[in-house]
Parts: C-alpha cells; structure tokens; sequence
C-alpha cells in the first residue's frame, strides 16, 4: 500500500491510501492510524469519507510531526568519500564497522515533499542527502536485528538539509552534529509498506535506485542494496534499552555520492533558486526549492 497526508479542499489534513492514483481518505494523519488497533492494514478497510485524484492533492508530509527522528550512517561508500573530502582520507574507523552510529535530528523541522526549503541561518556550504527512512509502526524495544524489519509501518524519501560548514566547526568537537541538522528536513511524498518492495529485495536492502538532482542535473546516487546496515540491524541498535515509538523515523543516511559533500568540489553548494530532487525508486521522489535564509 500507499499512504498519504493531503489538504483537503476545505483546507483540513487529510491521509488516505493510494488506489488506481486516487486517494481514498479513511483518516486525519498517519499517527493516529498507527496507533489505533490494528495499524494501517484495518485502516485500509475503512470506508472512504472522499476520494481525490492524486496528481490534484496538495501532499503534505507523510508524518509531519514524528515523536523521534535518528538520522544514521548505513552506506560505507558515503563515510568513505565524505571523511576523503573533509580530511583527505578515505578511510574508515574501526568503530564504524562495530555498530551503526545515529544522531537525532529536529521533529519540529519537517518538510512536506514539495516545500520550501530556506538555508539555514549562517550557513555557507548547504547540501541535501539522498536517503530513504523507516517509520515504525508501534512501540517496541530492545529488537532483535533478524525480526526487527517487522516493526516497519513503510518506508519514504528522506532528505537530511546538511549545514556541512557548521557541521565541520561541530564535529571537531567530536559532539556530533546538533545546529548543522537542525533547520529542516524533507520527507515524503508515500508511506510505501514493505510488502510492496519485496519484489525488490536484494541483500540487506532493495535494488532500488536513489538519485539526487539540482536544477534537473545528476549529481550523484547508488542503489539501496549497497547498504552496510539493515534497517533491522539500526532497529535493533535504536531500540535497545529503549522504547522506540510508533510514527519514529529512521533514516538510512545518504547513499554513496548522494550529497555535494561527497563530490570533493566538482559541484557548487546549494544557492537560493536552486531545485533540488530526490527520486527512490517506487517511493516517488521530493523536490524543493531552496530560497534565502529565513529573517529572525
């Protein structure tokens, strides 16, 4: 299934499920799905209070509001080429290899797939990240990787906005990103469930391609399956000795070459006007404008 937030014409949130490109709406938002008995799947079964066209409905974030978002770093090529670019090497820590590492990221700051996307305050160097993110369906803990893709409500496009100069000043703190990912994040447009990948399923992911676009240009990509880690193994290492939360977001952390970061100055960083895309294979893809810094 597809699922989706929309505005209504009467301007109230909407969310529904995607049938012959028509939104069958059975809900106000995806949250309340998830947590009312029986998830997404009896939600399915509901009786429709309208049908829209999709190509006419103004698509809003799938989780708008999401109680958790942790952002990993599951693609070795992208550790690999963001450490050559930032210090000339290449390789990658020991510690990587133990335990997919996290940062949290801001829920107040989600983007819808098509909005807006102003440079944060007092960055120079504004990237995008090609990512694809999990939303779990209701609370667990303490998962075991080999199960843990169960607790998968669906998955969707995922776009982590990068202040990679402010990001540099706080990483060499060794603090972790905080400011540098803390202006906005774009998410959207489908809440694909897995069912619908299986077809796709390759190693510890998908083949399925994941692509970044400015103004209509390829900059960079891979597939889902060169992925390091599974979405069951950051599960399982979110979840322990604590309780992860349906409509929670994990983020896979951008595929090899799927950020300017990564291209060592053969692309500019991002300017006011520039469109940027991000397109996964069978999630749909977020485009947005990115505009000037927002006046306090």
């Amino acid at each position: 299934m597809k699922w989706v937030n929309y505005r209504s014409a009467g301007g109230s949130t909407r969310c529904g499920v995607v049938h012959e490109n028509k939104i069958h709406a059975v809900g106000t938002g995806l949250l309340e799905l998830l947590r009312a008995e029986g998830g997404l799947e009896a939600a399915a079964t509901r009786e429709p209070a309208e049908t829209v066209e999709l190509a006419a409905a103004d698509l809003l974030a799938p989780v708008p509001v999401p109680p958790a978002v942790r952002g990993f770093a599951a693609f070795e090529r992208h550790v690999s080429n963001a450490g050559k670019a930032a210090v000339g090497d290449g390789t990658v820590s020991p510690v990587w290899y133990e335990y997919p590492l996290f940062h949290f990221s801001n829920p107040a700051a989600i983007k819808g797939p098509h909005d807006e996307v102003p440079i944060a305050p007092g960055a120079q160097l504004w990237d995008y990240e090609v990512e694809v993110a999990a939303v779990i369906a209701g609370d667990c803990s303490n998962l075991d990787a080999a199960t843990a893709e169960n607790h998968i409500a669906g998955y969707l496009v995922y776009c982590d906005w990068s202040a990679r100069d402010i990001s540099a000043s706080e990483m060499g703190f060794v603090y972790g990103p905080s400011k540098s990912k803390d202006a906005s994040t774009s998410l959207g447009p489908f809440l694909v469930t897995p069912d619908e990948l299986e077809p796709y399923r390759s190693g510890k992911g998908y083949a399925l391609r994941m692509d970044g676009y400015v103004n209509d240009e390829h900059y960079g990509g891979g597939s889902w399956d060169e992925i390091h880690w599974s979405f069951g193994e950051m599960l399982a290492h979110a979840s322990r000795g604590t309780t992860l939360r349906a409509g929670d977001i994990i983020a896979s952390g951008p595929v090899g070459t799927g950020c300017i970061q990564e291209l060592s100055g053969r692309r500019p960083y991002l300017a006011p006007g520039d469109t940027v895309r991000i397109d996964v294979q069978e999630l749909g893809a977020i485009s947005a404008r990115i505009t000037a810094p927002e006046r306090s």
